[in-house]
């Protein structure tokens, strides 16, 4: 064999050597296949983080002093209006928009601290820096929402024996703005069940013999 012969031999040695290998890693299983997927990638499909722009833009409020202002507020109410713990009040607020206008309004929840039994709920609609209170509902237990632009008010019906956290039925009250004030557009009650969830009517004491 000749020097020719032999250089030809030798390189298409390595020609074949080269496509094996190239093969190999080409159509191969291993962790290159299944590594994390570039950082550029990554980058395109990142969901976005929400711009601050798009929170809503509610103005808070004080609640308890919006209440102890509001002549409309009873003095039942204002009497049981004190912190259950250090500075903590039990009121729930809620910032939305219900009567139509550009500012906002603001839903108020008065319950006692024992059981959260609503003991009034309150309506405030902004008017310039102040609030107006457009709707009050004492009937405890109460309490309101609001649910697809409409106000939503919740109250508990109790039976004889029932105890405060399983009440026997409830009436929902939907109210709509209209003409400047709530209009009652719907209204439905709920009876619940008594056989489940611990919600046992206590049975009568028997008589002492």
């Amino acid at each position: 064999m000749n020097a020719l012969t032999a250089g030809t031999t030798a390189l298409a040695g390595l020609s074949a050597l080269g496509l094996l290998m190239a093969g190999c890693s080409t159509g191969g299983t291993g962790t290159r296949d299944e590594g994390e997927a570039p950082r550029a990638d990554k980058a395109a499909h990142a969901t976005p983080s929400p711009s601050a722009s798009s929170a809503a833009p509610f103005n808070k409020v004080d609640p308890v002093q919006l209440l102890k202002a509001d002549p409309k507020v009873s003095a039942r109410v204002k009497a049981d209006l004190k912190p259950c713990t250090k500075n903590e009040f039990p009121v729930d607020v809620t910032y939305g928009h219900l009567t139509g206008t550009t500012g906002q309004d603001v839903i108020v929840n008065v319950m006692n601290c024992s059981d959260a039994v609503g003991l009034g709920s309150y309506v405030y609609r902004a008017s310039g820096s102040s609030y107006d209170n457009v709707f009050t509902s004492e009937e405890a237990p109460v309490y309101a929402e609001i649910d697809r632009g409409e106000l939503v008010v919740t109250r508990q019906m109790y039976a004889p024996g029932d105890k405060p956290a399983f009440a026997s039925s409830e009436i929902v009250t939907t109210y709509h703005w209209s003409g400047g004030k709530f209009a009652q557009q719907d209204e439905v009650e709920n009876d619940y069940s008594k056989a489940v969830g611990g919600n046992e009517t206590m049975p009568p004491v028997p008589a002492s013999p």
